[in-house]
């Protein structure tokens, strides 16, 4: 599965050179995997294939190819489950086979030909589906949350209410986004929760409390009812004590 991007933004061409430079921002869900691709340049017309990968809170790394030699070299890039997808001078693509958060970065792939270079640049982001939970609140209000997402989620409400919403960032990029509304309308009985991510949308169904929640009783009045309870037995033992003496007479 090849990872989806944007239009290239930008590609300047240089006739003194032949340099060409394209920049490409690509957003991949994580878990799922992604193949990054070379300028479309013939091998027999490549002197080296070269992957410069930039990833945020690591050094750079290289995943290299010779032509001539069909050597590869790498320098630092072991244990970051990224490869060349196949053999070099068979394919120059690079696969992720499980994205995780830590691959977010910049991924470079210089192709060097005998007439000039190309260079392709992926701004790689990462997409997290955000766990999305509701629960309604009391006096006609309702709660829907979009947990620890990247990007942010965005909720919104059918039919609209009085409604504050609140990100909270975690450390690892992610984004808690958290909205609570009030309908004062007494014929609005039900709500929907609509939550939309780049990696999905979804819509959630509510029923609103309508206020008439019965107040928890006392300890006083609790201990009441138990002393009642145990004058009812008391007496039903004596009773029958009582009962049973006479009888035996």
């Amino acid at each position: 599965m090849r990872a989806l991007g944007r239009t290239p933004a930008l590609v300047l061409l240089f006739f003194t050179d032949i340099f060409m430079y394209v920049n490409t921002t690509v957003s991949v869900q994580i878990g799922t995997k992604a193949l990054l691709c070379c300028p479309s340049i013939p091998l027999t017309k490549a002197v080296s294939i070269k992957w410069i990968i930039n990833l945020r809170g690591w050094t750079s790394c290289i995943n290299g190819y010779k032509v001539e030699t069909r050597g590869t070299y790498e320098t630092d890039c072991m244990g970051r489950n990224i490869t060349w997808a196949s053999t070099p001078d068979d394919s120059n693509d690079l696969q992720i086979s499980s994205v995780a958060l830590q691959h977010e970065g910049h991924y470079s792939c210089e192709i060097v030909t005998h007439v000039g270079n190309f260079l392709k640049v992926y701004d790689f982001q990462v997409l997290v589906p955000p766990e999305v939970t509701y629960f309604p609140g009391k006096n006609r209000t309702a709660v829907c949350e979009a947990i620890a997402g990247k990007l942010a989620a965005q909720i919104s409400w059918t039919p609209d209410g009085d409604c504050v919403t609140k990100n909270e960032s975690h450390s690892n990029g992610t984004v808690t986004v958290r909205s609570t509304c009030h309908w004062e309308q007494n014929n609005v009985s039900a709500v929907s929760c609509w939550v939309s991510h780049l990696t999905g949308n979804q819509t959630l169904f509510m029923e609103l409390n309508q206020g008439t929640t019965s107040t928890p009783p006392s300890l006083l009045t609790i201990l009441y009812v138990k002393m009642a309870l145990l004058g009812i037995i008391l007496f039903m033992v004596g009773f029958a004590f009582f009962q049973k003496r006479n009888y035996t007479r």
